[in-house]
Parts: structure tokens; sequence; C-alpha cells
């Protein structure tokens, strides 16, 4: 029985709009949080390769100079990853009826596993074109990462999607439109668990801190791949736990699962969430354990 629930700060997807006769022009929440978290990821970047003593001897994987260069193959791989990783994980179907849609990337529609193949893909690229150490490169992308995730995960809460399970804990939220009508068996408005600030705590907030203080504390930019080894399994953990309280995506709900309209993949009850988020977590911890083995030997 819900006691008490948080209104939704109904602050709108637009932080501004301009229209001109039939032109219309907006900054989105969404987008903004993109090009916040770009930056923010660029300049920790700059900041570690400037700092020589946080490498190896060999240095740093790069010069402050191509950090820009390596920061639009991000751009391209997070677009183009993040908008097909949707479609193919998620609404197969529906773009496969429907394929002009896929570009409308302004309709909304991305997936963070597909952004991370995207991002990887886009990485490796460079790093062959420039003949730069591929661990280390990726241990820079792992420091830049979570302010991206953070940002994205407070757009997605602005926004009203990916809202979390109906719930009566006191810091439930009533998100308008669908999700307030959408709890069977509940009269009267649905409170729900605000799961993407949850995923903005631990996939962005707490997840960057460890990053950052285990780059700059403890020096384990000298191990190369030990922080996208931390990176890969915190994200893979915290996104696997949030999905216990997270709506899944109506396209994937089946019925009669006692955690909630979860996945059955092989009789387990994981979500697509989960079942993509577990592997990175064991191979986050495989690569932590090269990462230090290799520089042991």
């Amino acid at each position: 029985m819900l006691t008490a629930a948080i209104p939704f700060p109904d602050i709108g997807t637009e932080l501004f709009a301009i229209d001109i006769g039939t032109f219309h022009f907006a900054l989105r929440w969404y987008a903004l949080a993109y090009i916040a978290g770009i930056l923010i990821g660029w300049q920790i970047c700059v900041r570690a390769v400037k700092r020589p003593a946080l490498w190896p001897k060999a240095g740093p994987p790069l010069n402050p100079g191509q950090i820009g260069d390596l920061l639009t193959w991000i751009i391209l791989g997070v677009i183009i990853g993040g908008r097909l990783g949707f479609v193919l994980f998620y609404q197969p179907q529906y773009y496969l009826q429907n394929p002009v849609e896929i570009l409308m990337v302004w309709q909304g529609g991305m997936s963070f596993h597909g952004g991370f193949i995207g991002v990887a893909v886009a990485g490796l690229v460079f790093c062959i074109r420039r003949r730069a150490p591929l661990l280390g490169t990726a241990d820079l992308l792992a420091l830049a990462t979570p302010p991206g995730l953070l940002l994205g995960r407070l757009a997605n809460f602005t926004n009203n999607e990916l809202w979390g399970r109906p719930t009566d804990v006191p810091w439930a939220v009533i998100f308008p439109g669908e999700a307030a009508q959408a709890c069977p068996g509940v009269a009267g408005l649905c409170a729900r668990h605000p799961s993407q600030l949850y995923e903005a705590l631990l996939e962005g907030l707490i997840l960057g801190i460890l990053l950052l203080v285990l780059a700059w504390r403890r020096g384990w930019l000298k191990w190369p791949g030990a922080l996208t080894g931390t990176f890969l399994a915190g994200y893979g953990l915290s996104r696997a736990f949030v999905e216990f309280f997270r709506q899944p995506d109506m396209q994937f709900a089946t019925s009669g699962n006692p955690i909630g309209h979860a996945l059955h993949f092989g009789n387990w009850g994981l979500t697509m969430g989960q079942t993509l988020s577990l592997p990175m977590v064991v191979a986050g911890l495989v690569l932590i354990w090269w990462a230090f083995r290799r520089s042991a030997g």
C-alpha cells in the first residue's frame, strides 16, 4: 500500500526552444547531457595525460592534442553503436518494418551496451591508425565515461523514460502519463522506483569517483587494462542490480515471473539488461587479474 510518494519534477524535455515560422530548434536535456558528458570526459583525459607520473615508464598512451582526435571517433561510436544497439537488442522487428526510422535518432532510442560496442570499435580503429597503446587508451576512456553516464541517467529521469517498477517505498516517484496508470491492481496513481537515479548514483557518481581514486591515488594507470576492467565490472554489477528495480522494456515483458515481467533466458529470470551486463562483469574481473599478473611477470 502506497503511503508516500514524490511528485515528478516536470521541467520538460527541452532547455529552450526557438520557433521561426515553420523552423523549430530545441536544445533538449538529453542532448545537453551528451555534450556536457563528452566535454567533462575530454578534460579528464587531458589532465590525465599531462601527469606522466600516473603512467608506466613508457608514458601516457596519447598526448593532449591526440585526445581531440580520439573524441571525434568516440562521438561517432556512441551515436552509431548506441542507435544500432537499441535497434538490434530491443526493437528489431519494429525497425525491420520501419527501416527509415533507424536514422531518426532525435526521436529517442539509444542503448548503452550498443554504445559501448561502438566506442570499443571506434577506439580500436583509432589505436590501429595512430599506433597508440590499446589498453592505455581504453583506460583513458574508462575514466572519461562515468560523467556521461551520470548526466545521461539524470536526463532519462527528466525525460520521464526508463522508469522503475511499482513500489511503495517513501522515495517512490509518481511519473506522469502512462507510468502513473500502469500498475495492475492498484487504485489511483502508480508510484515507481526512480531507477534512473539509482543508475546515475551507481554507474555515474560512485563508479566515477572509484576510478578517479584508483587512477590518481592508487596508481592503477601503471597497470594497463586494470581501470578498464574495473569499469566493466563496476558498470555490469551496477546495471544488473538496478534491473531488479527497473521496469523491463515492454517488448520483452512476459507474465508470471515473481520479480516482475522479466525475461526467461534459460529459466534464470534474467532481464535483457542483466543478460548484456553479466558478461561485462566476467570480462572486467578477468582483465583486472590479467593486468596485474602481466605487470608482476
